[in-house]
């Protein structure tokens, strides 16, 4: 009895022996012809958003973007940002930037990114970029990021929003947007610390994902320094403004 029951156990291990190489085969076999071949585990695709579309009214109107897009695999990406807005009446650049940056992810949730910002206006200048974006908890998109000009400025931002979908179709987005720097820049209205903040709540309808008109509200705050440069210049140092605009993303 045990003599066949040694070639029974026997017998089995041999069988699984046989088996277990033939998915590793079949994994190295190439396809039939005319069949599609296996997606990568890293394959290049692209995205791009415009988040912020919209027109600001309040003490004037003016016009806002915000948007973002990348290109590259699950791990490794370049990205293009860019935000600012325009007055309507008179179409001069409040404040205009975009950036380039090289994005690695470190974790599961978030990316480490690194490049060049560039601002268009108020002045003209040029910053070194580095920080993290991701999914916090609370399923927050947030970003924070520290910047270093060519002239010695130092420069501090975080930002975050929040999709939270009340229907399949209509969804509340509470985002912010808070702006430190380290040194006065007059010609700029800005001044030495946290200098601004942006807020804003909107209600959006998703006529198909990536099209969904929106309407909301937002709250534009100067603090410390950069409020007394602008009501030094007779400017408001907050102000609500309500927005009407357009998100659009593919």
């Amino acid at each position: 009895m045990n003599g066949r029951k040694a070639v029974r156990h026997l017998m089995a291990g041999m069988t699984v022996a046989a088996l277990l190489p033939v998915p590793v085969a079949a994994q190295q076999q190439p396809t039939e012809p005319g069949w599609p071949q296996p997606v990568s585990a890293d394959q290049p695709i692209g995205y791009a958003i415009l988040n912020q579309n919209e027109l600001r009214t309040g003490d004037g109107t003016s016009y806002r973007w915000e948007g973002e897009g990348w290109y590259g695999g699950n791990f490794n990406r370049l990205w293009i940002k860019s935000e600012g807005n325009l007055d309507t009446s008179s179409g001069a650049l409040g404040e205009a930037e975009v950036q380039g940056l090289y994005s690695h992810a470190v974790t599961a949730y978030f990316n480490l990114q690194a490049g060049v910002r560039y601002d268009f206006a108020p002045n003209s200048r040029g910053w070194v970029a580095l920080g993290v974006e991701g999914l916090a908890p609370l399923n927050w998109e947030i970003g924070a990021f520290v910047f270093a000009s060519d002239g010695g400025h130092l420069g501090a931002r975080l930002d975050g929003y929040y999709d939270l979908y009340l229907t399949q179709r209509l969804v509340l987005q509470p985002q912010f947007e808070l702006n430190a720097y380290s040194r006065a820049d007059r010609a700029g209205r800005i001044g030495t610390g946290l200098s601004s903040g942006d807020f804003g709540l909107r209600l959006r309808y998703e006529l198909r994902r990536e099209l969904a008109p929106y309407i909301g509200v937002t709250y534009e705050a100067r603090y410390g320094a950069t409020a007394d440069l602008a009501r030094s210049a007779g400017d408001s140092s907050s102000e609500v403004r309500f927005v009407v605009g357009l998100q659009a993303w593919f």
